[in-house]
């Protein structure tokens, strides 16, 4: 069943879940999909949590202690996500430790509600990396214009983050520069570079449903023709970015001072049109030192019949620029959607994470004992 699978880590493709419960982690299956189907990491996000706590499954009796307490929604939300992120990180340890840092970890967002105020993403980073306690632990921080400057801060301090909701190839350049300002600061503040990682997640289902959207209003048969070919080719456009950024004398200084390279991250790789084959985006998104975090439904439809062929990413550069000049040639506005879907992800999380609130108070009030 793993043929897949194993191919892709051996081509330089670190499997990462996306997807994290209580449940997950108790009953074994976390750990069996590290030792069975090549999963090195874990990612969450808001909307998990959310389904995951909303569920009810392994929280009753954290939940009934925590409203014995007393606590504040927002505090038992904390103890809650991070228990499972640190009970996860323990189970990824020890791959923590054979990859020398670079896999075997847990993301944690920071609250979405924090997506464009620097201080308290900041605020909220150190905290999370505090209460969580796993040196293998990556804090999320949204690439919102308020998220880069928090994201130099934040690895200024020594702390890894995987910055999430990266949609466009300009943002994308922001924050690879944030990450290596945030390098430059830690190397004069005496920081070991080496043990600082971090992970840029570029969106990409996103950006074909938003464009193949736009593609069939306009009804055209060359419009019908770039169907499904703008996610493919704006990742690929952003791993040329990566190559030349990490290979710039800049990048060389901190190199030599022992840093590491901070790896794209393909993320939303859940194919949304029944049209498209459903492993699309693990397939065609192979290249050394990327990160591909799939939903379960992946992960098991690329186990079970992935083609994975290779790099399909190094030399399509041309391919994928030409595609998306002929898709802004058809009147389709980049910028504009890349800009909407970074506005409607924070959204949908902000929301999720709303939902939670509402949810768990509710589970507080119901368990808190009687006056």
């Amino acid at each position: 069943m793993t043929d897949a699978l194993k191919r892709l880590s051996d081509e330089g493709v670190a499997i990462w879940l996306d997807d994290l419960s209580r449940k997950r982690i108790t009953s074994g299956n976390l750990a069996e999909l590290i030792d069975q189907s090549h999963v090195v990491g874990v990612t969450t996000n808001p909307s998990i949590f959310q389904k995951a706590i909303s569920s009810g499954e392994g929280y009753e009796q954290q939940l009934a202690d925590l409203a014995a307490r007393k606590v504040t929604v927002d505090e038992a939300i904390r103890m809650i996500t991070t228990a499972d992120v640190r009970d996860a990180a323990d189970i990824l340890r020890p791959v923590f430790e054979a990859t020398d840092g670079q896999d075997g970890r847990v993301s944690i967002e920071v609250d979405p509600r924090l997506a464009h105020d620097t201080v308290a993403t900041v605020a909220e980073a150190k905290q999370l990396a505090w209460l969580v306690d796993r040196p293998n632990t990556l804090i999320k921080i949204p690439a919102t214009k308020a998220g880069l400057p928090a994201i130099a801060e934040v690895i200024g301090k020594g702390i890894s983050v995987n910055v999430t909701l990266i949609f466009s190839l300009e943002r994308y350049r922001a924050v690879m520069d944030a990450y290596l300002t945030g390098l430059e600061k830690a190397k004069a503040a005496g920081q070991d570079l080496s043990l600082i990682h971090s992970v840029a997640s570029f969106f990409v289902s996103r950006v074909d449903s938003e464009i193949d959207k736009r593609l069939d209003a306009l009804g055209t048969d060359e419009a019908k023709a770039l169907r499904g070919k703008a996610a493919l080719a704006n990742a690929r456009l952003a791993y040329q970015a990566y190559e030349e950024v990490f290979s710039s004398d800049r990048w060389a200084a901190l190199e030599k001072a022992g840093a590491n390279k901070q790896r794209p991250l393909w993320a939303s790789t859940g194919v949304k049109d029944p049209a498209y084959k459903d492993t699309l985006y693990v397939d065609d998104l192979v290249a050394p030192n990327t990160v591909n975090t799939m939903p379960e439904a992946t992960l098991e439809a690329t186990a079970d019949h992935g083609r994975i062929t290779g790099d399909t990413v190094r030399g399509t550069y041309e391919q994928a620029k030409a595609e998306l000049d002929a898709i802004a040639k058809l009147g389709i506005s980049y910028d504009e959607v890349v800009q909407l879907l970074e506005d409607e992800g924070v959204d949908k999380f902000e929301q999720s994470w709303n939902d939670l609130l509402k949810s768990t108070e509710a589970e507080l009030k119901r368990l808190a004992p009687e006056a």
